[in-house]
């Protein structure tokens, strides 16, 4: 359940999370800063639309969360999609604020997705294309990666 290009209120969103449950399927709403992500969009055009103070997000998925929802998908534009730098402060808002086993960020490129198993570790939920998923699980491995995270990821397991 996503937004990024409609204007849906808390309540009616919420409501979508319960109408999902009710139907025994998971309820993955998406929430992001950036209004009008996607498509063609330049770089230009999505920094003069501005971006929604994080904890707009954070309430958001909260809510979402009490409602029932199994997960919340973050979208990147205007995090490290799209944008000009990284918004690593609105990364740290979300996973301060955020159950980590609840959360799981938009990784459109390698640079971005190891940046998220550096700062959050091997198990950090991302959603990436599906032509990247060797090159993630190498890196969740510690068995792939620039001299900043080849045989540096490490975890413990029993």
């Amino acid at each position: 359940i996503s937004s990024g290009f409609l204007s849906l209120p808390a309540d009616d969103w919420t409501e979508l999370v319960k109408l999902v449950l009710s139907y025994d399927l998971k309820a993955k709403p998406e929430v992001g800063i950036q209004w009008g992500a996607g498509g063609d969009a330049s770089i230009e055009e999505l920094e003069n639309a501005g971006t929604r103070d994080p904890k707009w997000l954070i309430d958001r998925a909260k809510r979402f969360l009490d409602a029932g929802a199994y997960m919340i998908m973050i979208e990147s534009e205007g995090i490290t999609e799209n944008v000009k730098s990284w918004r690593t402060d609105v990364i740290s808002s979300i996973t301060s604020n955020l159950p980590q086993d609840k959360i799981m960020f938009e990784a459109a490129d390698p640079e971005v997705f190891a940046y998220h198993i550096q700062n959050s570790g091997a198990h950090a939920n991302l959603f990436i294309d599906h032509s990247q998923i060797v090159q993630l699980a190498c890196l969740r491995k510690g068995i792939w990666g620039t001299d900043k995270t080849f045989g540096r990821i490490v975890t413990f397991q029993d």
